[in-house]
């Protein structure tokens, strides 16, 4: 349903179209309702895409504003998102044994590639993310145990 102000010749006329089916309308004018027929079909609309958001958690052990930490406090071998971004990249899959400094994944952040790397020595026991995906700061991308 959408709802319009409308002035024609100096008159005011609030205009509602409740439904549009094809080639006809449904609309209300000024509290009157009104079936009209279009000359052409209206264009469908397409609905946006749902952006699906990982779970985050928040970066609260950052001792500055501009300094964000990938891994979560308290949390052994969480690797978090330090910026929104695109993944371009993942170098691991759950299994995978990686050392510290060990790059996980590659991440577009403000138009800048950013390496995510392993902040511990472990074994890959999760993999939230893919390549192509939209995230937000802090999205945990990488279990580490």
């Amino acid at each position: 349903m959408k709802s319009y102000k409308l002035k024609i010749n100096g008159n005011d006329y609030k205009v509602v179209v409740k439904e549009v089916d094809g080639n006809t309308a449904e609309v209300e004018v000024n509290g009157t309702h009104y079936h009209v027929e279009i000359e052409r079909p209206a264009a469908q609309v397409s609905k946006t895409p749902k952006l699906v958001q990982v779970a985050a958690i928040p970066s609260s052990d950052s001792h500055h504003q501009a300094i964000a930490k990938t891994s979560a406090p308290g949390a052994a071998g969480i690797i978090k998102a330090p910026l929104p971004g695109v993944v371009l990249d993942v170098y691991v899959k759950e299994g995978d044994t990686v050392t510290v400094g060990q790059k996980l994944l590659l991440l577009e952040a403000m138009k800048m590639e950013n390496n995510i790397e392993a902040e511990r020595a472990g074994k890959v026991t999760a993999v939230k993310v893919k390549k192509g995906d939209s995230i937000l700061e802090g999205a945990v991308l990488v279990t580490i145990e």
